[in-house]
């Protein structure tokens, strides 16, 4: 039985070089900067879920919307009373309103970095010029101005109304700038801490628990500290007690150098010297946090 072959193929087929359209760039190279940059803005908008799915967005501005809402009815009540003075102080808005805070921490910390550990997507970052320090500063800076996107806003539409309802203009600018002030030290320190956490969980939940955790866990014990002491007539140690939580810590610098009226049991803020200690505490967590996150993704990106 014969058995047919296919036709042979000319020699000249079989080294054929296709042309398939690839050249080499020619424009410009745009740099570690311009990629942190791109890092920065793509997570601060992932913090309000923009260019997300629909419900990436609904909890960040449900969020959002809780934060504003309340100061907008203060300016309503302030300017049908007349009022002369808001109801909260600028400088204590943000401590009144420290669950939504911490919620939003704990739900924008682990999104921005536990998905990059869980898929490990961070090499891949690390595989173009941007480096670990320019990675680390790009989520610890959308995070704190998201934070400060949320804290800052309720302070604007205060002062906003404030103005409105014909209130000192001096006085309501000191205070508004005071208050900003103070909530820029809770979105770095808040931001730092969230991440801290986030980044050494790949899973989303565990972060989201962990973070609400640390905030709430250590506010609650050291406001029952604080007020064992102060009952026990050790109002001294009041604002000491305060320096191991973070709520805690900024409303003790707050207080102290931003005029505000201290939370802290009796009425009690700490002296000029406490004060210090607070700053320098509020900093060095700060710190602290930005070299922990560095030290971990360094080794992350092996």
């Amino acid at each position: 039985m014969a058995v047919e072959h296919p036709p042979a193929t000319p020699a000249g087929d079989q080294s054929r070089i296709h042309d398939i359209g690839y050249r080499g760039y020619d424009g410009p190279r745009l740099g570690r900067s311009y990629a942190r940059r791109s890092l920065y803005s793509q997570s601060l908008r992932g913090a309000y879920g923009l260019g997300r799915s629909v419900k990436s967005k609904v909890l960040p501005m449900l969020l959002f919307a809780v934060m504003c809402v309340p100061a907008a009815i203060m300016v309503a009540v302030a300017v049908v009373t007349k009022a002369h003075e808001l109801p909260v102080s600028y400088t204590r808005y943000a401590i009144v309103t420290q669950a939504v805070i911490s919620l939003y921490v704990a739900s924008q910390a682990p999104q921005a970095v536990s998905r990059d550990l869980r898929f490990k997507t961070v090499p891949l970052y690390f595989s173009r010029p941007i480096e670990t320090a320019d990675y680390v500063r790009a989520k610890f800076a959308a995070l704190a101005s998201a934070l400060f996107i949320l804290t800052g806003a309720p302070l604007l539409v205060m002062y906003v109304g404030a103005l409105l309802s014909k209130m000192d203009f001096a006085h309501q600018t000191k205070e508004f700038a005071q208050g900003l002030v103070s909530v820029a030290l809770l979105s770095l320190l808040f931001a730092g801490i969230g991440l801290v956490i986030a980044a050494f969980t790949p899973r989303r939940g565990f972060g989201i628990a962990a973070v609400i955790a640390v905030l709430t866990i250590s506010y609650g014990a050291v406001s029952t500290l604080q007020a064992i002491a102060d009952t026990q007539g050790s109002g001294s140690a009041v604002p000491w007690i305060g320096l191991f939580s973070p709520i805690t810590l900024i409303d003790g610098v707050q207080s102290a150098f931003l005029g505000g009226s201290s939370a802290y049991p009796g009425g009690s803020g700490p002296s000029a010297g406490q004060g210090v200690a607070h700053v320098l505490f509020v900093l060095g967590l700060i710190a602290a946090c930005y070299g922990i996150l560095v030290r971990r993704y360094r080794k992350v990106g092996l």
